[in-house]
């Protein structure tokens, strides 16, 4: 039976952002899920639906384990970005074979609040009321915090694709100290899978310092990379190809 990968998107995303990563790890004999996050699957263009805005990180969590609890085994979980929190609850639920973290957001613990970091989501902070509703970064948010290393034509077909996003999960995610539910809370001994969890030198949304952080509080079962001259998009940018290779050998390793 081949191995299955079950790939998690971030914030704004979709399943179709893993297309590279598809293709090369089907060309690897694995087979590949990418599944839309809670409110995702919609077209872009459309008013966001009802609900996002006050859906959690619990409730993503709650929808992706119905599906892995469906597959005959316990699947490799790749996640980017938020997705690659997600990824981390899911392993704290016992629910994966081995998880990859790409350029991930924190969970509770770690102070991810950098400069970079504020400036990317200056827009929706500065909105009234903007933490139980939808939201999406402005291009030019976009391509500062996570786009500015891809051509400009990339730029565009990304972000044209790109849909909104759940204030409760982004208030979650960076101000889990006022989060009575504590949803992005991973205790460490909860995660026995092995983690590789991997930063972008040049990442302003998830930091490379702030990742580096991750790893140590699972130093038990992480190993971190640190990819130079690579920045959030890193599974887009130019080189992904290397990125996907060592995934690869890893995993051929664990």
């Amino acid at each position: 039976m081949m191995s299955t990968i079950f790939m998690i998107h971030g914030m704004w995303g979709g399943g179709w952002y893993w297309e590279n990563y598809k293709d090369f790890f089907e060309g690897k004999g694995f087979r590949c899920i990418r599944p839309y996050l809670r409110h995702h699957n919609v077209n872009p263009k459309d008013k966001p639906p009802k609900g996002l805005g006050g859906t959690g990180l619990k409730d993503y969590v709650s929808d992706l384990e119905a599906e892995i609890t469906k597959l005959p085994e316990k699947p490799i979980i790749i996640g980017h970005s938020m997705g690659g929190l997600l990824s981390l609850m899911l392993a704290g639920r016992d629910l994966a074979r081995a998880v990859v973290m790409i350029t991930p957001a924190s969970p509770a613990g770690i102070n991810a609040l950098k400069w970079s970091v504020q400036r990317s989501f200056a827009g929706p902070l500065l909105k009234f009321k903007w933490l139980g509703f939808p939201h999406r970064l402005s291009f030019n948010a976009a391509v500062y915090a996570m786009m500015h290393l891809l051509l400009p034509d990339e730029q565009r077909y990304i972000y044209d694709r790109s849909v909104a996003e759940s204030g409760r999960a982004v208030r979650e995610i960076g101000f889990w100290a006022f989060d009575v539910r504590a949803a992005s809370r991973v205790k460490p001994g909860t995660v026995q899978c092995p983690l590789l969890i991997i930063g972008a030198s040049e990442d302003r949304i998830t930091p490379a310092k702030v990742v580096k952080k991750t790893a140590d509080k699972y130093a038990h079962v992480a190993t971190y990379k640190e990819y130079q001259n690579h920045a959030h998009s890193i599974i887009w940018e130019k080189g992904w190809e290397k990125v996907a290779e060592d995934i690869y050998q890893w995993l051929e390793q664990i």
